[in-house]
């Protein structure tokens, strides 16, 4: 299996032997490693997710492999679940363990800790300084309720009173199976205990993290797709944050729907692998934006990510509209206000970027394309450069 190989149809298992895994530029050591043995697989996040192949698989020795087919997926969760749940699982660890990386790179603290529940406080505090007193009131009640013996109970309490007259919160049943979210109420927070994933059936929702005192915008996702997973199935706090980014409704699954749909609904066990190689593939392409060292550059890269992630046509000189606007693309690169002024005053001065409706509009795809590559390009010169004047 060749990294860049587009129109990946099938994944492997490996039946006898070893194979070496390996990527062109390695921004993040794996945490499996990158030797791989019997009973484990390689080419599914590619395969699943549609996109080019991410990574290179070469046999160390004589290798006998299963290979299946993208079609053949929900047959093989049907005749035998435990393969299908190894792959879930490994996803969903490795998704958690590359977010931790790419909080890392943008933070640049190697230091950073997984996050527990006392960190609901601090998300709860961000959105009061920002005035968006849903969120914040939202966030300090889970604080509440999962550190109830916390260092800053009371201080969540007295923020709670203050902001309680200016906030509209969803009226939820925890116990209903099918919930109603009104556009910018919280449907869980970064820190929160975990018990259920959800399905989107009407509307969209925006998956946030706070890093370095910012929002950061990772995804918006619409009807069909899934989210929460990773939660349910670690049973660990949650990564990110889920707002409602429109009116929307939603189905909770819980851990025992969770596990009864493993052997009766294999389309949507499919359907979440899918988003979890969706994911896996968005992030490793995150990472590999946060060794471009010039802002700009790294906004342009973003948009083509975009559009790759919403599988866009890069060779088309057709218009294109954002789903998210300036604020929320600075926040996706991790930029501080100060390069976010300056870089969003430098995008907007290309006659082919506008601001529409408060959404990011391009005339033109391929000038995107154009700038992301060209600074992609500079990037590599001056390392390269860089690297000259080091040996």
């Amino acid at each position: 299996m060749v990294e860049g190989k587009q129109n990946a149809d099938r994944f492997f298992i490996i039946r006898e032997g070893k194979v070496q895994i390996s990527k062109a530029v390695e921004i993040v050591a794996e945490e499996q490693g990158n030797i791989l043995g019997p009973g484990d697989f390689f080419g599914v996040i590619s395969t699943m997710s549609s996109h080019s192949h991410i990574e290179t698989a070469q046999a160390l020795t004589d290798v006998t492999l299963i290979s299946v087919h993208k079609e053949q997926y929900s047959q093989l969760i049907q005749n035998n679940s435990p393969v299908a749940m190894k792959i879930i699982l490994q996803f969903s660890q490795r998704l958690r363990y590359l977010d931790e990386a790419l909080s890392r790179l943008t933070l640049k603290d190697k230091d950073t800790a997984e996050i527990d529940s006392s960190h609901l406080f601090v998300v709860g505090e961000y959105y009061t300084k920002q005035s968006q007193y849903n969120q914040a009131f939202y966030v300090y009640k889970q604080y509440m309720a999962h550190c109830p013996k916390g260092k800053n109970v009371n201080l969540a309490r007295e923020r709670m009173m203050k902001i309680a007259p200016y906030v509209t919160l969803a009226n939820l049943d925890r116990t209903s199976l099918n919930r109603t979210y009104p556009k910018n109420t919280m449907i869980f927070a970064e820190g929160e205990t975990g018990h259920e994933l959800y399905i989107i059936n009407k509307g969209s929702v925006k998956i946030t993290k706070i890093m370095d005192n910012n929002e950061v915008l990772l995804a918006v996702i619409k009807a069909g797709d899934i989210f929460g997973e990773m939660a349910l199935l670690e049973s660990k706090p949650r990564m990110a944050s889920a707002i409602a980014y429109e009116d929307c409704v939603v189905l909770a699954v819980n851990r025992n729907n969770f596990t009864q749909m493993i052997s009766t609904q294999p389309q949507m066990i499919a359907r979440l692998t899918t988003m979890l190689s969706e994911r896996i593939w968005f992030i490793y392409k995150q990472l590999a934006n946060t060794l471009i060292d010039d802002p700009l550059g790294r906004m342009y890269d973003a948009l083509q990510i975009q559009l790759e992630r919403n599988r866009i046509a890069l060779d088309t000189n057709t218009s294109y509209t954002f789903d998210f606007g300036p604020k929320e693309l600075a926040n996706m690169v991790g930029l501080t206000s100060q390069d976010a002024r300056l870089s969003l005053r430098k995008i907007l001065e290309n006659k082919k970027i506008q601001i529409d409706n408060d959404k990011i509009y391009v005339s033109n795809i391929l000038e995107i394309v154009k700038q992301s590559e060209y600074y992609r390009k500079m990037e590599k010169i001056e390392k390269a450069r860089r690297g000259s004047k080091t040996s």
